[in-house]
């Protein structure tokens, strides 16, 4: 059993919990100081649970406390939040990279993951913002050969507010002023352009931007969208957080990535999980069953051991597929062998074999 250490933040235990406000303040090369903490114009995470998310990645309502994080997890999560610092997870795939993001989200109550998929064609930009310049000069147009000049002499022709074609990204997002730091989850930065790490850096370090469409404002209160739909005031196109996000990268070990990139980060390799662990995670979705003499108790016991095996002899499994074989064998699949087959060739096939 894990010994909870006074340290700890994070717990892992999936229980939620206020002790954020115990983290202690971040070491001076990482404060954030935004103007908006003076003005006590901090903002509150939304505060309406993500459930389908957290249904998705922990198990249903009621069942999160199944997962278990491993120690070497809780250990690393916690540095990253004291040193204010991203945590970088590595591992194959289907080994629960992301699903910890949303554990830690859903423990220390910081709102929804703000989640941002990569791909080979990111940038960094579609992480900050989106500002759709075509779309605003067609409603300007349309609003031209409708209204044309007021009656009374006043040109109207005014192109319409640009807040309203301007939304942040993930990224911009998760650096506004919160009053909690937010989870952002950079996901399978691997598959990134080689550059990309890189440009990830100067934004890390300094923890805001700059919109440049808003910027030439100048200091004219504009509102925007951020990427969970909710509208904020920004002044002079600054974007800055008062506390820095957790960002959580996962990398399925496809790449190597730059030394000055990986000194800013804390490390995480994700192992494949025990047959306790295993079984935590299956219960988070499917429920905990009788014990043993029930057929779903003995389908589950032998499964999860068929798949730790394979997971060693053959090493492509993910934990996604035992919850496929898992579901379908309480189905009735697990009676016959004909379901049984399919079970274990199909359902549990090795990822790296057609």
């Amino acid at each position: 059993m894990t010994q909870k250490q006074d340290w700890w933040v994070y717990q892992g235990d999936g229980a939620p919990h206020d002790g954020i406000r115990d983290l202690p303040p971040a070491p001076p090369w990482r404060a954030f100081r935004h103007d908006g903490a003076q003005r006590g114009q901090l903002l509150d995470p939304p505060s309406t649970p993500d459930h389908d998310a957290v249904q998705r990645h922990l198990g249903r309502a009621g069942q999160g406390a199944a997962y278990q994080a491993g120690e070497r997890e809780i250990h690393l999560v916690n540095l990253a939040l004291h040193l204010r610092r991203p945590l970088l997870l590595t591992g194959r795939p289907g080994t629960g990279k992301s699903t910890l993001a949303y554990a830690v989200a859903h423990e220390l109550k910081l709102g929804p993951v703000l989640r941002w998929p990569i791909t080979s064609r990111s940038t960094l930009k579609d992480g900050l913002y989106e500002y759709d310049a075509v779309g605003r000069l067609y409603d300007a147009g349309l609003r031209n050969a409708g209204l044309g000049a007021h009656p009374g002499g006043r040109d109207t022709d005014v192109p319409p507010d640009i807040g309203k074609y301007l939304w942040l990204g993930p990224l911009g997002t998760a650096l506004l002023p919160w009053r909690r730091p937010r989870v952002l989850l950079i996901d399978e930065i691997d598959k990134s352009d080689m550059d990309f790490p890189n440009d990830l850096l100067n934004v890390f370090e300094e923890g805001e931007f700059v919109i440049p469409e808003l910027a030439r404002l100048g200091g004219e209160a504009q509102h925007v969208m951020t990427a969970d739909r909710r509208e904020v005031e920004l002044r002079g196109g600054e974007v800055a957080c008062a506390e820095f996000p957790l960002v959580v990268l996962t990398s399925n070990e496809e790449r190597e990535f730059p030394m000055a990139f990986l000194r800013r980060c804390v490390r995480l390799e994700i192992g494949t999980p025990d047959q306790a662990r295993l079984a935590g995670i299956v219960a988070a979705h499917l429920g905990r069953v009788a014990p043993a003499g029930d057929g779903n108790a003995e389908a589950r016991s032998e499964l999860i051991a068929e798949f730790l095996a394979r997971q060693r002899e053959m090493g492509a499994l993910a934990n996604d597929q035992l919850l496929n074989a898992l579901l379908m064998a309480e189905r009735g699949l697990w009676d016959g062998e004909t379901g049984r087959a399919l079970l274990r060739d199909d359902l549990m096939r090795p990822l790296d074999r057609g």
